[in-house]
């Protein structure tokens, strides 16, 4: 039996450590001489994007331009292994979904069409004229278009979402749920309203210019690790990084860049930031408002004294509304509950905000540890009043940075992945295809599966993703799945989704990003967009593992060409040439006039940014200061109801060896987990208080007004350096306690870093 263990790790992020990693998955690929020449080609002129995170492209970067978990991804998606008829023959769906996530991704490829077989409980061959038939089939007899629900992962391209959207909305609904919903939808909320863009203002090379950087509720050494080059730059050239963030990640604290051959050989490592403070969860936006609460009193001071005030006056008369409100709720916020709400002293708050005022450049970054609150949106909102209060929107070295997840969820948005469209989409998509679109809003991810369970939604498709994991409530996300009478997952790789099933269900095995797309032949380019509004061409360098794979826009126009007919355009024709259907975006799209010309320039082009360039598109016509009070309680209304008090706060995590629901192995190096993933890390003092010890097994519970019990059972508890009152655990593997009615005001984003929980002894789960 594999030995599971803890043990802290004391090496710095990235280094040998990455490397050797790197070596394990290349040679667990099954093929890695091929895949060695298609790692020299990741995020390359030329090359294809890496499948992992959003993280911009350095044009000045050298022959080595991914990181330790790009190189995961590249290795995990470009495996021999094959997922075929005979697999699924020799395993009945109720056996499969008693294995792992991990077993289930590892075992390789999804490379045929398959139609799940009720009867014999298998999935079994069918033919792609088959499947798309008999979407067209079960979408045809709804009764409304709105009877259909078709969500969208990060991963697809730029040219794959653009049909998508334009099937869908020919189709007749704007039923969009995707993953942005689950990760950055608080950022659009908040960032629309405050500065009239739902994107981050800054470009890659504004962190080369920044005094300071904030960071926000995010773990780059695992989510972003390209991030940590420049974070290390910035630190060596005396700006400040300010880490903001509950647990001390190892990618926050110490980096041995693999590619300074230097600190190899001498095994040095350089520190990632200059200050780290470790709010209470949930209680950022309470620390940024005691920064603007001294700098505003220093700054008065200042006037008083004759001397020059912090304040950027002329940039606040010029581009501002609303800040004599937002300085009134600042002035009433008392400094006891500030301290109370933050978990920091007001003497580490006022040296935050020194640290802040003394920077002429600043950028703001966050990630889900800030999104997924009750509170994000106004969270995010006082993040764009700090740097409103200094003038640091729209000038180089500073701005905002939401750091997005998968590698195109930036860009699917932009191509009409909304299932609250803007009217200038509707209004170009009816004039330019002649077509009646939907005007009413459509479904978010709660919405869809609340939909589904009610009845009111009978076809689930999903261009990508693992919905039935990246979900939250999975009990009743599940059985939300069960009450369709389709579902239909488009995915490279087998995961619990494809088991998770509609009365009927389909499997379509898609290209990856990796694979060669030729359409009649020829190769084909698809596109996506960083979190810095770059446009990157994407060209897949390897073979695909069978011929009868399918590319995501190829399934796409077959999906819609067997459902539509011909209308509103020649979908074949689109298939088989995606310059055809960037002529369609440059058409309908703002930002892509003269796209085939602007993708050939080398790193791509930049769509742009109104807010970067002091153009604020909000009801005022200016950057909005919002006046938010504190929360009167960081605990929902329905957890005090449920007559119960929590032992402590519960934030899901992802281990260093996992992207979003895929897991790369069982271990997470820098927190020293090996070959486990049913652990709580939890402060030493809070386990003796709860009267457990540590490796004690536990079941936990989460906390809400409803009555339904959501259960996780047979956890191992770890001590771990975390400030008392919190826990972390794994996602996905926590999604069951979260309550799917626990969504951040205005977003609808499930609340996964603030989970009110039970501690209970173990107990055997119940038999199948």
């Amino acid at each position: 039996m594999t030995q599971r263990d803890h043990k802290p790790y004391d090496g710095p992020a990235g280094g040998w450590g990455a490397l050797r990693s790197v070596t394990r998955h290349w040679l667990d690929s099954q093929q890695p001489i091929k895949n060695v020449r298609a790692l020299l080609k990741t995020n390359q002129n030329g090359g294809f994007d890496c499948p992992g995170c959003a993280w911009g492209d350095d044009p000045k970067g050298g022959r080595i331009q991914f990181c330790e978990n790009g190189a995961k991804a590249v290795n995990w998606e470009a495996t021999s292994r094959a997922v075929d008829p005979a697999f699924f023959a020799a395993h009945p769906v109720s056996e499969l979904l008693k294995q792992s996530d991990h077993w289930l991704e590892h075992q390789g490829r999804l490379v045929e069409p398959m139609r799940y077989n009720r009867d014999s409980d298998r999935y079994e061959p069918v033919s792609w004229e088959q499947a798309f038939a008999l979407i067209a089939e079960h979408l045809n007899r709804l009764e409304s278009p709105d009877q259909a629900e078709f969500y969208t992962s990060g991963r697809a391209s730029n040219e794959a979402a653009f049909l998508y959207q334009l099937f869908v909305r020919s189709y007749g609904t704007n039923n969009f749920p995707d993953c942005s919903n689950m990760c950055h939808e608080a950022s659009g909320v908040a960032l629309g309203s405050s500065i009239g863009i739902g994107k981050g203002t800054v470009t890659l090379e504004d962190f080369e210019e920044a005094d300071a950087i904030f960071i926000f509720g995010q773990n780059p050494g695992t989510n972003h690790p390209r991030m940590l080059a420049p974070l290390s730059r910035a630190v060596r050239r005396g700006a400040d990084v300010v880490c903001f963030n509950p647990l001390k990640e190892r990618g926050l604290e110490r980096f041995q860049d693999p590619q300074d051959m230097r600190e190899m050989l001498a095994n040095d490592s350089e520190p990632l930031n200059t200050a780290f403070f470790r709010p209470a969860l949930g209680g950022d936006m309470a620390a940024v408002r005691g920064i603007a609460k001294a700098l505003l009193a220093w700054d008065r001071d200042a006037l008083a004294n004759g001397k020059p005030g912090l304040l950027d006056r002329d940039f606040i008369a010029t581009h501002t509304d609303g800040m004599e409100a937002y300085v009134a709720a600042v002035d009433a916020t008392d400094w006891g509950d500030i301290e109370q709400q933050s978990g920091l002293s007001r003497i580490d708050i006022e040296h935050a905000a020194k640290m802040y005022c003394r920077a002429g450049r600043v950028i703001i970054c966050w990630a889900m540890g800030i999104t997924q609150h009750r509170h994000s949106v106004a969270m995010i909102q006082e993040f764009v009043n700090l740097q409103l209060l200094r003038g640091n929107i729209g000038k180089p070295g500073a701005g905002l940075c939401p750091v997005r997840g998968h590698s195109n969820v930036q860009g699917d948005r932009t191509m009409g992945i909304n299932e609250r469209p803007p009217q200038l989409l509707l209004d170009n998509l009816a004039s330019n295809f002649d077509i009646e679109v939907p005007r009413h809003q459509g479904h978010n991810t709660v919405e869809a599966i609340r939909a589904m369970l009610d009845g009111q939604a009978r076809v689930f498709i999903a261009l990508g993703g693992n919905f039935a994991q990246a979900t939250p409530d999975s009990e009743l996300t599940h059985d939300a799945l069960r009450r369709c009478d389709l579902t239909v997952q488009i995915s490279t790789k087998l995961n619990r989704s494809h088991l998770v099933t509609g009365r009927d269900a389909l499997i379509l095995p898609c290209l990856g990003r990796t694979d060669i797309d030729r359409q009649n032949g020829i190769p084909q380019a698809v596109t996506v967009e960083d979190s810095f509004s770059m446009i990157h061409a994407s060209y897949g360098q390897l073979e695909p593992l069978a011929d009868t794979l399918k590319s995501e826009p190829a399934i796409v126009a077959g999906m819609a060409k067997a459902t539509l007919g011909n209308r509103p355009v020649d979908w074949d024709a689109l298939a088989a040439d995606y310059r055809r259907i960037r002529e369609l975006i440059e058409r309908t799209i703002p930002g892509f006039e003269g796209m085939a010309r602007r993708l050939a320039e080398p790193g791509g082009f930049h769509l742009g940014n109104s807010a970067r360039e002091l153009s604020w598109n909000t009801a005022a016509g200016k950057a909005t200061f919002h006046a938010h009070a504190l929360p009167a309680d960081l605990f929902d209304a329905r957890v005090r109801n449920s007559g119960q008090q929590p032992d402590l706060v519960l934030q899901t995590l992802r281990s260093h060896d996992q992207y979003n629901t895929t897991v790369y192995s069982l271990n997470d190096r820098y927190r020293g987990v090996q070959n486990q993933r049913d652990v709580i890390f939890i402060n030493a003092d809070d386990m003796a208080r709860l009267g457990y010890q540590e490796g004690d097994r536990v079941d936990v519970i989460s906390l809400w007004e409803d009555g339904r019990e959501r259960r996780i059972r047979n956890f191992c508890l770890i001590p771990y350096d975390i400030p008392a009152g919190q826990a972390a655990a794994y996602y996905p593997e926590t999604n069951p306690l979260v309550p799917l009615d626990s969504t951040g005001e205005g977003s609808f984003t499930p609340t996964s870093k603030f989970i009110a929980v039970k501690f209970l002894p173990a107990t055997p789960a119940p038999s199948a």
